[in-house]
């Protein structure tokens, strides 16, 4: 396989959990990534009744490994230029670089590719001006 040019994206749950649409987080990163999938040390049920009620299709999930496990097979499985670890914490930023992987802050991450973050759609949706109608006497 020829990994020229292409990456492979790996998201923590905790950092898909911050995004105000997950769905279309993974469904943009998809533009420009070759394989986009979870890495959880979560139990395998609750990754996925996280992305079944987001409507995510994941290439590769960590299932019953734990977060390092998971980074080193899939950084096997997926050969392509670059290995990216969307995370949250200094914890995740330290696995990544254990394991080979570039780390990303998910606050960082959704600057970049201009993502919103649940707690800025929570602040958009708390706006009074918003709840305020024209028409009413």
């Amino acid at each position: 396989m020829n990994g020229s040019g292409e990456m492979t994206l790996a998201f923590e749950l905790s950092a898909l959990e911050r995004l105000a649409e997950p769905g279309a987080v993974f469904d943009d990163a998809r533009r420009w990534s070759k394989y986009v999938g979870v890495v959880s040390d979560k139990p395998t049920y609750v990754v996925t009744n996280f992305t079944r009620k987001n409507r995510i299709r994941q290439d590769f999930f960590s299932g019953p490994k734990g977060k390092g496990e998971s980074l080193e097979s899939v950084r096997e499985q997926f050969e392509t230029d670059r290995h990216v670890f969307v995370g949250t914490s200094d914890e995740d930023r330290d696995l990544a670089e254990d394991h080979e992987w570039e780390f990303l802050d998910v606050t960082e991450a959704a600057e970049a590719a201009e993502w919103q973050l649940a707690e800025e759609a929570e602040e958009a949706d708390d706006d009074p001006e918003e709840d305020q109608r024209d028409d009413w006497p």
